[in-house]
């Protein structure tokens, strides 16, 4: 009886194991001091000049994006095991869309909001919404220099502005859906808007984003 007991508490261990969530939380506004990027971010600048802010919504702190005419991002390295913690999640809200924006053409790929995911080996997962792309869309885009980018696009239009909006992805089948093959490790990640090609105003405000191994 005694050796039965160990067996089952030994396995009752291991289902409590492997049941854990592991999550690694990239975007914690909880600690962040106002007049500087969350920690370990920093600020990259594409064209234009980056207003970037901290608000509140109830008792949670949040990140205020506001692009004029402009193109910038916040972002962090990271390393991060796709098969691990494939769930991406994140909360995201726009009050304002760039008028004309559409990322199925270089001229007019400007958009309030992004998250991008870097994976080892040049290629780059963006989520984003959109103005004018339906939701569901997905297709490579203008690659940048020695990168390959896949868009998929989560929200479109004004439907669901003004108010937050939450997104859960599982990087790992959108990297094999995007690139047909399994997801190397998680290198970067980004939070970007712009409009500097359509020459607009874009506003966008984003929650803590974290990587999970289940829902």
């Amino acid at each position: 009886m005694k050796k039965t007991a160990i067996i089952l508490g030994i396995l009752v261990c291991a289902i409590a194991l492997r049941s854990q969530q592991l999550a690694m939380i990239v975007v914690d506004l909880a600690n962040w001091n106002v007049g500087q990027p969350p920690q370990g971010w920093q600020v990259t600048v594409n064209h234009g000049k980056p207003e970037i802010g901290q608000c509140h919504e109830g008792d949670a702190v949040c990140l205020h994006l506001k692009s004029v005419k402009a193109s910038f991002a916040l972002e962090r390295n990271v390393d991060i095991d796709p098969s691990r913690t494939p769930i991406l999640s994140w909360r995201w809200k726009v009050t304002q869309l760039p008028s004309g924006g559409d990322f199925r053409s270089s001229a007019t790929d400007d958009q309030a909001a992004q998250v991008l995911v870097g994976f080892s080996g040049r290629r780059v997962l963006t989520y984003i919404w959109d103005t004018t792309a339906p939701r569901g869309a997905m297709q490579t885009v203008r690659s940048w220099p020695l990168m390959h980018v896949f868009a998929i696009v989560c929200e479109s239009g004004a439907a669901s502005a003004n108010q937050w909006v939450g997104e859960t992805r599982n990087v790992a089948v959108d990297f094999m859906r995007a690139y047909g093959y399994a997801a190397p490790h998680i290198e970067g990640v980004r939070l970007q808007i712009n409009s500097q090609h359509t020459g607009t105003t874009a506003e966008s405000f984003f929650g803590d984003v974290a990587f999970r191994s289940a829902l």
